[in-house]
Parts: structure tokens; sequence; C-alpha cells
């Protein structure tokens, strides 16, 4: 019946336009330009209006075919439930048609893919914005919910100059990193420690569990981002990217943890971006550190973490990168802070600034499976007499830390097809933190004048994943410090 009306509608619309021809074929010749454009317009109407017919004729075809196809559809649906029926191994089982079928294919399709949005089957691991590979992976989900972390495993064997030392097995530290993209230009990046597998056990101290960093992005322009929240402060090599596959050795370079006083962090704000291709910044203003915690061995326990801080003094911090697009595989910059640390607090009966300020200078080179680093890191601490004096130690009022890493890939050359990395390495720090002591002060024999020797192999069998051995040989003009062995793994995920 339906395709009945469709011939019936296509024949009106022909008979129309028929009647419209002959019609206008009888009309007069126009005697004005004015009255043939009346005619041209009237005839334009009624070429649309039949378009308009043919249209939906055209539709009601469409419509007629789909209806067929359910139907067809229909029939081979009840064919299979009968046969099902019949059955008798599918007795009592309901029998799902086909369009059921696609359904439940179709489900389990957008699951998958819900899964791969949020956690991807195959991730690029690399560094963005400061942050190491997989601390940036949530810059890189298309939107949402991004997990990622690392952890390492470490044993110390104290060798020379044991001394009083004990052999020592730790899980140093397990890391999650929670991150959430709200949309493509405002990103929450988030990392929680765990250290040493245990907050302890009654009066036990061990570990402890901390927020590393806590922050918004607001990727507004290339050159000019703004960042907010509990941020890395960013100075050296390790400070913001600590990820153990992104360095040799199984501890952090000690210049560092106590010249450069890594894993710090403060609460701020500021800006980041890139200027020109290949030129990084980021500036920020940050909480300043706190004169209270500096000790002889350098400003490390001044750090306030975000932790109910103490916020009467602030600093300025900045960074500047440089990748030269002439020199594949090389980085050289420079970073400084700035600001006072006396946060309003008495010191042997008076208030002072405590200005403390660090300037730190860069260069890593990769190529051909080369790897070269180096670095070094000056501070001033002023008021350090009066620090000394209230503290019943020494406060250096200048230190400084240097060293100078290379290493060389050369599974190729034992493996040359292989995907994996075997790379020895050798490493030399010197760092005081009594460089310079107030008159009057003992700076204890140079026991803070140290300088290090170590050399190892790095093996990653996969990128995620850094098996290392080191021995680190350790000297100081103050007297003995053990020696050590230190085998471990780090993991990226």
């Amino acid at each position: 019946m339906k395709a009945n009306k469709t011939s019936l509608s296509l024949g009106a619309a022909i008979g129309a336009a028929l009647c419209s021809a002959a019609t206008h074929a009888a009309q007069p010749v126009p005697a004005t330009m004015e009255e043939m454009w009346k005619i041209i317009q009237q005839q334009q109407k009624e070429i649309e209006a039949l378009k308009a017919k043919a249209g939906e004729n055209e539709n009601l075809k469409q419509e007629v075919k789909q209806l067929k196809a359910s139907q067809q559809d229909a029939a081979k649906a009840a064919g299979t439930a009968q046969a099902t029926a019949t059955d008798p191994g599918t007795k009592g089982k309901a029998a799902k048609t086909d369009t059921e079928r696609k359904t439940d294919i179709l489900a389990s399709e957008v699951e998958k893919l819900k899964t791969q949005l949020l956690i991807p089957d195959k991730r690029e691991y690399k560094s963005q914005y400061g942050f190491g590979p997989a601390a940036s992976e949530v810059y890189r989900v298309n939107r949402g919910l991004s997990i990622g972390g690392y952890g390492e495993f470490l044993y110390t064997n104290y060798v020379a100059d044991k001394g009083d030392a004990k052999d020592t097995a730790d899980m140093e530290r397990a890391v999650l990193y929670v991150g959430y993209k709200f949309n493509d230009w405002i990103i929450l990046n988030n990392e929680f420690e765990f250290e040493h597998a245990s907050t302890g056990e009654g009066s036990e101290e061990k570990g402890e569990v901390s927020v590393e960093f806590s922050q918004l992005d607001f990727l507004l322009h290339r050159a000019a981002n703004i960042r907010a929240g509990l941020m890395l402060v960013p100075m050296g090599f390790i400070n913001e990217i600590h990820e153990p596959t992104t360095f040799h050795g199984n501890h952090r370079p000690n210049v560092e943890q106590y010249i450069i006083p890594s894993t710090w962090r403060e609460m701020g704000a500021g800006l980041f971006g890139e200027i020109v291709p290949g030129l990084q910044y980021r500036m920020y203003a940050m909480n300043s550190l706190n004169a209270e915690g500096f000790e002889s061995s350098g400003i490390r326990e001044g750090r306030q973490g975000g932790s109910m801080s103490i916020a009467e003094n602030w600093a300025y911090t900045g960074r500047l990168d440089y990748t030269p697009a002439a020199v594949p595989g090389l980085l050289v910059g420079a970073s400084t802070f700035i600001g006072d640390a006396g946060q309003d607090e008495l010191y042997a009966g008076r208030k002072i600034s405590a200005l403390t300020q660090l300037y730190e200078g860069h260069v890593e080179w990769r190529y051909r499976g080369m790897e070269f680093r180096a670095l070094g890191a000056y501070g001033h601490i002023g008021d350090a007499a009066v620090l000394s004096q209230a503290k019943g130690e020494t406060i250096g009022s200048a230190n400084y830390g240097w060293y100078t890493e290379v290493a060389y890939d050369i599974m190729p050359w034992l493996w040359k097809d292989s995907s994996q990395y075997l790379a020895p390495f050798f490493r030399y720090e010197r760092y005081n933190t009594l460089a310079s002591v107030p008159t009057g002060f003992d700076n204890y024999g140079g026991f803070y004048d140290r300088w290090i020797y170590q050399g190892g192999l790095t093996y990653k069998p996969i990128q995620n994943i850094a098996i290392k051995a080191d021995y680190r040989n350790i000297s100081s003009n103050g007297g003995p410090v053990p020696d050590e062995f230190n085998l471990g793994v780090g993991f990226i995920y």
C-alpha cells in the first residue's frame, strides 16, 4: 500500500509539472522586463516546490526499503527462535535475536574504548612541562582520570670504613601519580609518596606518607601558562624529574640532596611556557624556607613542604632551559631561588631576614648512546652568625657543590637489534655545606667537605624498569665515611 502511495505521489508531481509548463506556454509574451522578471520568480518558486516533493518521494522510497529489511530480519529471527525451541539441547534457554547480539557486541566495544581512554594499553613515556615521563601522562589523556607511579627497591652493603654502619634492605619509596584532565586546558596533577614501606609502629620512626606535589595547570598559550598549588622548585636535574629510570645509580646525587635539597616543594603560583622553539622557562612565587631547620649539613630541613607552613616570607624562583636544534640531544640551563627565611621568628632574641640565595647551572648531552651530565650550584645564607648562635651549631654562610657524569649504552655492540639498554656509568661529586662559616664558629674539621667517586651499571630490559648496581667511594676532610655497594630496582608505570 505504501509503495502505491509513493507511485501516486510521484505521478501527481509529474502531472503538476506538465500542467504548469502548458500554462506558461499558453501565456502571451511579456511586454516589459518587469513582467518577465515576475514570471521568472514565479517559475523559480514552482521549481523549488517540485524539488521538495521529489525529496519527500525519495524519503518514502527509503522508508519502504527499511521496512522490507526489518521484515526480513524479523522473519530470520522468528525462524531462529522456532529452531531453538524445537532443539532439545536448548530447552529452557532464551535465544538471542540478531539485534540483541549486535547490541551486546556494541556494548562490549564501548567498554573497551572507555577503558583505553582512561588507561591506554600502550603509553608514550616522555617528559613534559618539567615532569618525569610517568608524571607527564595526565597531559596526554583525552579527558578524565590518569594513573601512574614509580617505585624503588634498594640493598646497601657497607664494604669499607664500615664502623657501626649496618647493611640495609629497603623499599625506599612507592609513589602514586593521580591526575585529572578536566578539559583541554585545565589539568590537575598529584604525586603521593610512601617512604620506606611503613610509617612505623608505636614509637618507631620509619617512613612517612607525603604529598610530593599537587597542582593545577591552566594551559593558555604555548608561551604563557599558569601553575598553582604545592609545586616542585624548578632547580637541577633531579628535583622535578626524579623517577628512577631517568638517572644512574641507586642514590640520587648528593649535590642534589644537600645543596639543592631534593625533593623540594613549596606552596605558590607562577608561569611556565616556551618563549621561542627550544627555549623553555618556569618562574614562580613560592613560600620560602624556614631557617629554623637549617643545619651544618645544609638547608635541607628548612623545606616546609606545604605542611602548615609559616608563610611570613616568600621567595622567587626561576629556570631557563635551551635545547638548540643545531645540536641534537643538547640541553643547557640555569635556575635560581631567592627569599628571606627568617619567617618572623626570633633568633638569639632578634628577628632576622636570613636571606637565602641559591644559583645553579646545568648541561646535558645525549648523542648516539653517549650520555653526559654536569651540574654546579652555589648558595649563600644571610645572618649565618646569628643563626649559628641561636641553634648552637655552625650554619654555613656559603655552600657549593658540583658533579659530572658520563655513561654509554653498549647494548647495540652486544646485541645489534635489541631494544634493551645496558650502560656503564661514572660520576664524580664534590660538595661542601660549610664552604664559608661565620667568624669564631667551627667548620668541624672539614667533615662536611666531601667528594664521591661512583661507578656502576644500569640495565633496562624495557623502558619502564631499571636494574642498577653501583659502588660509591665517599671521602671527607673530617674523617672516613663508609663506602657502599648498592643493588636496586626502579620502575615506572
